[in-house]
């Protein structure tokens, strides 16, 4: 079990991150939208008037409360004011299919759901037990795009209300009025935040307000040189997901930042938005990062205005460092964390970072390399092992999972899941994901060691590299690899690569070309898809 001081450190609720610069500074600016800004002062009374609202219908403190949304206003606005009238925020991420969104809906006991006024989404959430809000996209777009999105999707749009069960947003917010103060403590739950945990077996962590707000002070403290209330920073990550959550949203809100958001990712966009909004934080995942540095005529867009980029979610290749360096200028950092850590854990510094590590822990954060064969002992300085971790970030459990969230610690210690080593000079290196190593005729093989060395040769844009059944080694690599827009690779030409850097174990048997490799929400490879194809291919009789 957590260790019970990881989640009773003194804070103050999440949502006062933006009570307190809309009292000092209500008119700096606090959220764009395509173009369309918002004050501090507009956005914490629109927060109210929704937090208002939500007590009208009758919800209190702990009561749960789903965001099926994209990065919009609304995402923001209902976020906090869930928070401030005593409930719990359960982001829903609206890419999911039907049946997982109701599921989830169910699990957590969502009473309410925000989502769009779209058919595409109010349908995947529709006929559930929570009651609907349903917020206009176009009424957050300026003017003249607000007329051309209710034309453009005017097949779309639904007309409200359909019944007593679908809310208007606008019908939800009080227009005057604070609503009741709620006591909130620093062990209560502000966010279920459903993953895969490190069994892979869809849960929600339990992410208090402690939690929360002990890491965006962590993380703000690896910018030191962020100016309050000069930043400006760009959210291209789904806020759904709790690297963007803290890292874009929550951070931006605690310095007082201007909050860029985007509502999908789509190159154009993103490069007319880095032009006009001149962002100057970018929280990102490689294959976000490798899309930026190798677009096409990428040499002529101006990306000065970066000056920090904090890479997560997957190892960072070297060559996408430093390409991504060289093109903007700004510093990248690479750090590492989870959901069940709100997320961070650790960081590499703006200045004395070390290449190749995921950083220092954050302060307050105590990392352990445990045993893989004996998760109560600790492996001797410098050796493998499982990454384990403790801090106030770190969840108080997974809901309603007792033997689940008992079996994820070990002496109060998170277990991640994850194989690395810290070094002498404490930096923490990742080699791979205990589920991921690969059993070859004995030997365990990494699958993140063969994409690095995939990713060496210069026609590879993506590669990902999973285990596949093999009846005389037991398990063997293979390979799915993209190739860069305008470059040609062929099989035989990549194996040829591998041989002499790759050990022979480590040579994928099998390769794979693919126009486009799965990934999550938040954009990194995945490689749960890939085994997944290739265990309904072998049941089917089919090969690799």
């Amino acid at each position: 079990m957590p260790a019970p001081e990881a989640n009773r450190s003194a804070c103050s609720p999440l949502h006062t991150l933006i009570d307190g610069t809309a009292a000092a500074c209500p008119d700096r600016p606090c959220l764009d939208f395509l173009g369309r800004r918002t004050s501090y002062a507009e956005v914490a009374r629109l927060v109210d008037g929704t937090a208002r609202g939500l007590q009208r219908l009758g919800l209190g403190k702990g009561e749960r409360v789903g965001l099926c949304l994209p990065n919009c206003p609304h995402f923001v606005i209902a976020f906090f004011a869930a928070l401030k009238a005593g409930c719990t925020v359960v982001p829903l991420d609206p890419l999911s299919a039907a049946p997982e969104l109701a599921q989830q809906i169910a699990d957590s006991g969502c009473r309410v759901v925000f989502t769009l006024d779209i058919a595409p989404l109010l349908s995947k959430v529709a006929g559930t037990a929570a009651r609907i809000v349903a917020c206009p996209m176009a009424d957050s777009l300026p003017k003249g795009q607000a007329l051309a999105y209710r034309f453009a999707h005017r097949h779309d749009t639904v007309p409200l209300p359909i019944d007593e069960g679908v809310l208007r947003f606008a019908d939800l917010r009080a227009d005057r009025g604070r609503p009741a103060a709620m006591a909130i403590d620093a062990a209560d739950l502000a966010v279920l935040q459903y993953t895969g945990g490190t069994t892979g077996t869809p849960k929600a962590a339990m992410l208090t307000h402690g939690n929360l707000a002990a890491n965006v002070a962590q993380v703000r403290s690896c910018f030191p040189e962020m100016a309050a209330g000069n930043e400006r920073v760009l959210a291209v990550l789904p806020l759904s997901h709790v690297f963007a959550m803290t890292v874009a949203m929550n951070l931006a809100m605690a310095c007082g930042a201007l909050l860029i958001l985007m509502p999908r990712f789509d190159m154009g966009q993103l490069l007319r938005t880095v032009a006009r909004q001149r962002p100057t934080l970018l929280p990102a995942v490689p294959t976000l990062l490798r899309a930026i540095a190798s677009a096409p005529g990428i040499d002529r867009h101006d990306l000065s205005s970066l000056k920090f980029c904090l890479s997560g979610g997957a190892p960072l290749p070297a060559e996408v460092h430093t390409a991504f360096e060289r093109l903007t200028g700004c510093k990248v950092v690479e750090g590492y964390g989870l959901t069940e850590a709100s997320p961070v854990v650790t960081c590499n510094p703006i200045a004395g970072g070390r290449a190749g590590t995921v950083g220092l822990p954050l302060p307050g954060t105590v990392i352990e390399i445990r045993s893989l064969t004996d998760p109560r002992r600790n492996t001797p300085p410098g050796q493998a092992g499982e990454v384990c971790v403790g801090g106030p970030q770190v969840m108080a459990g997974y809901w309603n999972r007792p033997e689940e969230t008992a079996e994820a610690f070990v002496d109060g210690l998170l277990r991640t899941g994850d194989v690395g080593f810290v070094g002498e000079d404490g930096h923490l290196t990742l080699i791979d994901r205990i589920k991921d190593v690969i059993l070859c005729s004995g030997y365990s093989v990494y699958p993140r060691a063969i994409e690095d060395t995939i990713h060496r040769h210069p026609a590879v844009a993506a590669a990902t590299v999973i285990g596949i059944p093999d009846a005389y080694h037991g398990e063997v690599p293979k390979a799915f690899v993209q190739v860069k827009h305008g470059h040609q690779l062929q099989a035989e030409t990549l194996a040829e690569f591998l041989r002499g850097r790759l050990s022979p174990v480590e040579l994928p048997r099998h390769i794979e070309f693919r126009t486009e490799l799965p990934k999550t929400a938040i954009g990194k490879l995945s490689r749960r898809h890939l085994r997944g194809e290739e265990t309904a291919r072998r049941a089917e009789g089919g090969g690799s």
